[in-house]
This record gives structure tokens, sequence and C-alpha cells, in this order.
């Protein structure tokens, strides 16, 4: 069943993912040669405590972590370890958290210091196949829309969409129906409606698709050890677009967050 959030639900959801997109970006300025992935995680819990939220990740269906943090050839469910990031690295950080019953949920890829221009590359294609997504959603469209748009673009560019991987609705659960492939067909599936709330989340890679989880049950890497990067935007449709909740510089008053509209 896909649910439409109500107003003061909506409210809700905004001031969680506002948090998380403020952690991430805070999590993302701290990357830097030398700092390890465990430090991120700790930093990541620490600031979701402080704000009241709990980590939704941890614990979840057995995951250890706060954040899943995905280095390199590793597409997501990177468990945080006491691994030092290098010169040339690109991190994946995948975060979220429930405040009030309700659930956030975002992905930045960052690059550690200087990087290849193939790696910069995937990091733009990616960010900019997200945009697109969103751009697509509104009241009326499909949600095949949504993958149409990330596949059309990436393979366009020459990189490839990991099939395994779907993004998913979200609200008082962290995985709710419907399930958003980032690939497929336009004009497809359920329609969106005003208040559904979204989690669209490209997930790219430099060389072929396949995917393989690794001996821990959680790792997922490419088959072919070729770079992988992933972004993600909760939305909430609107009539005329959506409304991006994970902005990282969502301002709160009055207990209501002000967002922006595409």
């Amino acid at each position: 069943m896909i649910v439409c959030r109500s107003a003061a639900e909506i409210e809700k959801l905004a001031r969680v993912n506002a948090l998380v997109a403020r952690v991430l970006k805070e999590l993302a300025t701290a990357v830097r040669p030398g700092i390890t992935t465990a430090d991120l995680d700790a930093l990541a819990e620490q600031r979701l405590r402080e704000a009241g939220a709990e980590p939704a990740f941890k614990g979840y269906h057995g995951y250890p972590a706060t954040i899943c943090a995905s280095v390199n050839e590793e597409v997501v469910h990177g468990i945080p370890s006491p691994r030092a990031l290098v010169e040339g690295d690109i991190i994946s950080i995948d975060m979220g958290a429930k405040l009030d019953g309700f659930y956030g949920d975002s992905a930045v890829t960052v690059p550690v210091g200087a990087v290849s221009a193939e790696a910069q590359r995937l990091l733009d294609v990616t960010r900019t196949a997200l945009d697109r997504a969103v751009a697509t959603v509104k009241a009326g469209a499909r949600v095949s829309d949504i993958g149409a748009a990330v596949q059309s673009y990436v393979e366009a560019q020459g990189f490839s969409v990991v099939r395994e991987f779907v993004g998913h609705g979200i609200g008082t659960a962290l995985h709710e129906e419907p399930q958003i492939p980032n690939y497929g067909t336009a004009g497809r599936g359920p329609r969106l409606a005003e208040g559904m709330a979204l989690a669209i989340e490209p997930m790219v890679n430099a060389g072929k698709p396949a995917v393989k989880v690794l001996g821990d049950g959680w790792t997922a890497v490419t088959k072919d050890k070729a770079l992988s990067a992933h972004f993600e935007h909760t939305v909430v449709v609107t009539e005329g677009g959506c409304r991006v909740l994970t902005l990282p510089d969502v301002v709160v008053e009055d207990g209501r967050t002000a967002s922006a509209a595409r």
C-alpha cells in the first residue's frame, strides 16, 4: 500500500530529513585523507542522538552501524571500520534517522582529496542523474518515469545503472511502497499523488552494472571492481512537482521547515 501523508505528517518528515541532510553535510566536510569510516560513523551517531533522533540503520536487520560507508568499488551498505581513507578515494555516505516516529534518508558521494578525472565525472553524472530523477516527480506522473530519467541520462554518459538496489517510499517505516528502480520504461507503474514521500537514490557504476555482496552479508561491490557512486534525496510529491526534504540548508522555525520545491 502506498501512503499519502497529511500536512502534519509531512512536517515531521521534513524535520527528520532536514536533520539527516545537515549531519550528512558535516560528515562530507569531515572527509579527508587519514580519517576512518569508523570515525565518520561515530560522529554521525553523536550528532543524531544530540538532536534527539535515533539512527535508522543501526540494528535494522542486524546492520551494525549508523551510516553505510562505501568506498571506491563498494556500491552500498559498506560497514564502517578502522579503514583510513586515502587521497584519491571516493566514499558514499548513506544515513537514515528516526525522529517523532518518522524516518529520513539521504546519501552523498564525496571525493577524498584530489581524485581522478574519471572519478569526478562519475560523481557529477550521478548527482545530475538524481537531479533529473527529482525533476520528473509530480502528481500524475508514474513511478517508472523516475528510473527512466536516471537510466537514459547515465547510459548516455557511458556509465551503468545498478539493478539490484532501488529507491523506495518512506514514512513511518524506513522502507515503504513503492519500490523505485533506477532503470526502466517511462509511463508505467503506480501514479504519483500529492503527499507521497519517496527516497530516490541512483547508484551508478563506472563499469558494468553487475554487483555482488561480500562475505559480511552487507557490502555490495561492483563485480568488475569499477568505481561506484550513490546520491539520494527524500522528496514529497506536490501538485506541480515535489518538495525536496534533504537539502542541507533548511531552516527550521516554529516547528516548521522551509525547503525547496521543484
